[in-house]
């Protein structure tokens, strides 16, 4: 798996935000996903869970094949919160981690599934767009709440879709996709290398029985096991 030193957490906000101004140009939006749920795709979910007594966190990194959802491996890692929380700045907190537990996965993936946002975010360059752009992999994000973004009527059968837009113009960042019907929606957002109608896709083709994708069900599972480890 390829990164870069772009993913050296900055000093302040300052320097983040900065950051995620010019990484954002890298970001491409052209689909060059495998096909959802094709044998021998790799998938991995990743996930975080922060233990805010100690001020440290986990990050777990599930592997799964796309055609049964079966378990191929999975990696964890844990450490120090490295930066504040700040809206906007969630992934200057998990990368770090999160690029960890990818390294230690014994096959590279070949896509990514966030639990968060990509192109969905104030700057267009949330959690999945950062991953994608500092290790060249396909990425996306998944959200349970639309991060102050709003989408219109939802048919309430599964795979009932509506655009997600900023409020403030009007573009559309994502969308609210019904996993199950009569059941609350997800948010999907492209990240990197990954197009909108890909993502919903591939959310649909790993969310089989339950609202949240398989992938990120197990990563959640997994990094919340981990942070509780002794050790």
């Amino acid at each position: 798996m390829r990164t870069t030193d772009e993913h050296r957490t900055p000093v302040d906000d300052e320097e983040a935000v900065a950051k995620q101004l010019r990484l954002r140009g890298r970001v491409d939006l052209v689909d060059s996903s495998p096909a959802p749920g094709a044998p021998g795709t790799l998938v991995a979910g990743v996930d975080v869970a922060y233990d805010d007594v100690s001020g440290r966190l986990a990050a777990a990194a599930v592997l799964l094949d796309a055609a049964d959802l079966r378990v191929v491996h999975s990696a964890t890692a844990r450490g120090p919160v490295p930066y504040p929380y700040r809206p906007g700045l969630l992934a200057f907190r998990e990368l770090p981690a999160v690029l960890e537990a990818l390294s230690r996965l014994e096959s590279r993936p070949d896509l990514v599934v966030c639990d968060g946002y990509g192109l969905a975010h104030p700057r267009r360059f949330g959690l999945a767009s950062h991953l994608g752009v500092v290790t060249g992999l396909p990425c996306l994000g998944v959200a349970k709440n639309p991060f102050g973004f709003h989408h219109g009527e939802l048919g309430a059968a599964r795979g009932a879709r509506a655009p997600l837009l900023d409020p403030e113009t009007g573009e559309e960042v994502g969308a609210a996709l019904r996993t199950r019907s009569g059941v609350k929606p997800v948010y999907v957002s492209a990240g990197h290398r990954v197009s909108a109608d890909a993502a919903c896709a591939h959310v649909l083709s790993l969310a089989r029985e339950y609202r949240q994708p398989q992938t990120t069900r197990l990563a959640d599972r997994l990094c919340r096991e981990a942070l509780a480890a002794p050790g």
